[in-house]
């Protein structure tokens, strides 16, 4: 297993989940290849997604399909929201885009999740990189991320 993957899969250990990570031959980057890769709907898909709140890294766990909308989420936090390079993002994470997992950074994120994801029984999460993923309970994610569960998703997107 990569080294980024066994991480997650002791991150997810630590925080009692039985979950266990899968590495797949086919990529997971984005919502639409993972959905295929693993044979589910887009919409389960949890996509961890790290933007900037005025200085600080944020991490949001959206829905698949959904547009996080930046001005909800600015509200939300008090300030002004912007993507995060994909330097910054390894920065706050440890991990690269398009593996980026909702557990197991190098140091605790402030974490929203998509209140989307409450409509399934199962959700899939990145596992620290582009080929790994973990099914979860959308209860069970909110728990181990710590995350704030709110509509985040742009007005008019499903």
């Amino acid at each position: 297993m990569h080294p980024n993957a066994q991480a997650v899969q002791r991150a997810l250990e630590a925080l009692g989940v039985t979950s266990r990570v899968l590495e797949l031959s086919e990529s997971t980057r984005t919502s639409v290849e993972a959905a295929s890769a693993i044979g589910t709907t887009v919409a389960q898909i949890a996509k961890s997604l790290v933007f900037r709140a005025g200085d600080e890294p944020v991490l949001v766990i959206a829905s698949g399909p959904n547009r996080v909308s930046m001005e909800k989420v600015g509200r939300h936090l008090g300030c002004a929201l912007a993507r995060a390079q994909a330097g910054e993002v390894r920065d706050a994470t440890g991990f690269p885009i398009g593996g980026v997992p909702p557990v197991g950074h190098q140091s605790p994120l402030r974490t929203l999740m998509d209140e989307d994801l409450f409509h399934y029984d199962q959700v899939w999460a990145a596992a620290g990189t582009p080929h790994a993923v973990f099914p979860i309970t959308p209860q069970e994610l909110a728990r181990i991320s710590g995350a704030e569960v709110m509509d985040l998703k742009e007005d008019g997107k499903e």
